[in-house]
């Protein structure tokens, strides 16, 4: 193995880390989080930052191959999309009469 290649797969370790983190997170807050607002902000972050760089780390592992491309492509995909939809998702609650949680939160 090359310095190249394991310097690579670090890389790809490193952004697989970060993926994996950002889910976490992301799913413990759309558990935390008190109203739609919040938690739609929530899924969105998951969804971009930790598919993205996954998917980055899985193109970067894939180089040589026209899969790579493919990755890449679809890591784009995502990140067009993922904020998109739920931007369309926020404007039709809020049009539709769900109003954000103001004020301080409230404890069951």
């Amino acid at each position: 193995m090359t310095f190249f290649e394991a310097a690579r797969n670090a890389l790809a370790v490193a952004f697989c880390g970060v993926g994996a983190f950002f889910f976490l997170v992301g799913t413990i807050g759309m558990l935390r989080f008190p109203d739609f607002y919040s938690r739609t902000h929530a899924a969105t972050k998951c969804d971009t930052v930790g598919a993205g760089s996954i998917l980055l780390a899985l193109a970067l592992l894939r180089v040589p191959e026209p899969d790579a491309l493919k990755l890449i492509v679809l890591g784009g995909l995502v990140l067009l999309s993922s904020p998109t939809a739920a931007h369309a998702l926020a404007r039709a609650a809020y049009r539709t009469g769900l109003k954000p949680l103001t004020g301080p939160m409230r404890r069951s």
